[in-house]
């Protein structure tokens, strides 16, 4: 009896380990969008990212580098956690835009006139770069 028990044991941790083991690895994505290229844009969206990761996202985002000359995000996220559709809609649900999906209307309007698409005015000013903290 002890050593079925022991035996039983052994079969669940060694499940638990090989479900731990073929958990899905992180990935990377990189994700365009034309109105994200001043600090003031990034911070704002750092805020929203970081809530939406920590209630909607299962903490499945891990890493975020921007490039604002490029106007690029690359994302590290879990695949089993989280979607890149799902990464999109949260990115455009703060305002911006996701590759060739448009930003939320909404939010879009809230922005400041700096992170609006480049066609509408937005972005850095001539002579006045913003993809730099002013501090």
């Amino acid at each position: 009896m002890k050593q079925l028990a022991i035996c039983l044991f052994g079969c669940l941790l060694a499940s638990g380990i090989k479900a731990q083991v073929m958990a899905e690895k992180p990935v990377w994505i990189t994700i365009k969008s034309g109105n994200l290229k001043c600090w003031q844009c990034k911070d704002r969206l750092e805020k929203y990212l970081i809530s939406e990761n920590e209630s909607t996202m299962q903490s499945g985002m891990l890493q975020r580098r921007y490039n604002l000359i490029n106007g690029e995000l690359r994302v590290q996220y879990l695949p089993d956690r989280v979607s890149v559709d799902v990464i999109r809609t949260v990115i455009n649900n703060a305002g911006f835009d996701a590759d060739e999906e448009k930003a939320d209307s909404t939010m879009y309007k809230k922005l400041p006139p700096e992170c609006k698409r480049t066609e509408e005015g937005g972005g850095p000013q001539k002579g006045r770069p913003c993809h730099v903290p002013p501090y």
